[in-house]
């Protein structure tokens, strides 16, 4: 049987790639009792980075927040690991938005939005999240958008 959350990526034509794998020596997640800690996700698809650069130079809003939902894609397979099912998230709780942005960017919170708004189309009430988005002056890999979440798994 699939899912209501499967039967929503697949009408945006998204399939949830697997889990990237740590590049150094960290976890790509960490659970502790129903929380889970997702690593900074990259805007990856492939394996490779959709955008590359500072957002307000490089890249323009729309790019940005196209990158934002590709983290959030990415935080999703990072959820599906760890759980084995995506209907076992209770809700996001939080996520924490850096955007490598030139200097006088301050439309952070917009490319945030990328990833907000896809995580409540995907999950419904249980992808309403609190959120932080601040500005960097780079990220690994000349990415535009890294994203950590913190999940709450149904018990």
């Amino acid at each position: 049987m699939v899912s209501p959350i499967d039967e929503r990526l697949t009408a945006l034509g998204i399939s949830l790639p697997e889990a990237a794998a740590p590049a150094a020596n960290y976890v790509p997640f960490a659970i502790d009792g129903n929380l889970i800690f997702t690593s900074g996700q990259l805007p990856l698809k492939q394996g490779a980075l959709i955008a590359e650069g500072l957002v307000g130079k490089d890249l323009d809003v729309e790019a940005g927040k196209e990158a934002a939902k590709w983290c959030a894609i990415n935080i999703l397979a990072q959820a599906k690991a760890a759980l084995g099912d995506l209907e076992k998230i209770e809700r996001i709780v939080k996520i924490a938005v850096f955007v490598a942005s030139a200097p006088e960017f301050t439309q952070q919170h917009l490319i945030a939005n990328g990833a907000s708004d896809f995580l409540v189309e995907i999950l419904g009430d249980a992808g309403r999240h609190a959120r932080s988005a601040v500005g960097m002056s780079s990220l690994p890999l000349n990415a535009p958008v890294e994203i950590e979440a913190i999940i709450r798994a149904r018990s």
